[in-house]
């Protein structure tokens, strides 16, 4: 049942085209392999804590083990999944430590970014965010998650590139990739989708205008939000499952 359960799993993260090749690019196996893997972890369908047994995953995506272990790998150095020599690998636990350290880090390497990019964001950098910001609605309003959040990630990182810190960048990545994690696990209220896109707007007209103190200010209140609202559902799941079983209710995947 679990291995049935899991071809699922990993059959609608395919689904997405990310691995499927529907971009018409050539797509190694262990590209594929690694671009199911991310989203199913991403989008929670493989949970925090899940076993990444080799044979069972070549199994379920149809290759062998050797770019099944690749794919770990690369997801090891995203910190999306930890590996244990003798011991095997497993999607990382999610922690209100660890998201409160995540988003602490973003605060940290995205203002870094963000005044330099503010000083040299041109005309071209302002059309790309704007078109990226006009797919993330668009994408969330007919309700693809998938592509909101690719949406979503391109429009900050076109602002970032416009730094012109390659090593910001990379640093920022993994950062960002367990950020998403977190984002993912909180189901987020109409109302603060429409607060999220007036922080997104305010960041991009600071941008714009090249006013870095504005820039910085809302770059740094829109990730603060979203710690909050990421530690608020963690800290009410938590209460929620002694409450479960003081009622003598079993909590839900227990």
């Amino acid at each position: 049942m679990v291995t049935t359960h899991r071809r699922s799993v990993l059959s609608d993260a395919n689904d997405d085209g990310r691995a499927g090749g529907a971009d018409g690019q050539h797509r190694t196996l262990a590209d594929s392999a690694t671009a199911v893997l991310h989203e199913a972890i991403l989008t929670g369908r493989l949970p925090a804590g899940t076993p990444l047994r080799l044979n069972e995953m070549a199994d379920l995506l149809g290759m062998s083990m050797s770019p099944v272990r690749e794919s770990i790998r690369r997801l090891a150095a995203l910190g999306l999944v930890e590996v244990v020599q003798h011991k095997g690998a497993w999607v990382m636990p999610l922690t209100v430590e660890d998201a409160v350290d995540t988003h602490e880090t973003r605060v940290a390497m995205e203002t870094a970014l963000i005044e330099r990019a503010a000083t040299r964001f041109t005309a071209q950098d302002a059309r790309r965010a704007e078109a990226a910001l006009d797919e993330h609605v668009a994408a969330s309003t007919r309700g693809d998650a998938t592509a909101a959040r690719r949406a979503h990630t391109e429009f900050h990182f076109t602002i970032y590139r416009a730094a012109g810190s390659r090593w910001l960048l990379r640093g920022l990545e993994p950062v960002w990739e367990n950020s998403e994690r977190y984002r993912f696990a909180t189901v987020t209220p109409t109302g603060q989708n429409e607060e999220r896109l007036r922080e997104h707007r305010a960041i991009l007209d600071a941008c714009v205008a090249g006013d870095v103190a504005a820039a910085v200010a809302a770059v740094q209140v829109h990730i603060q939000h979203a710690a909050d609202r990421v530690i608020g559902k963690m800290n009410t799941d938590a209460a929620a499952v002694p409450a479960a079983r003081a009622a003598g209710h079993a909590p839900i995947g227990s």
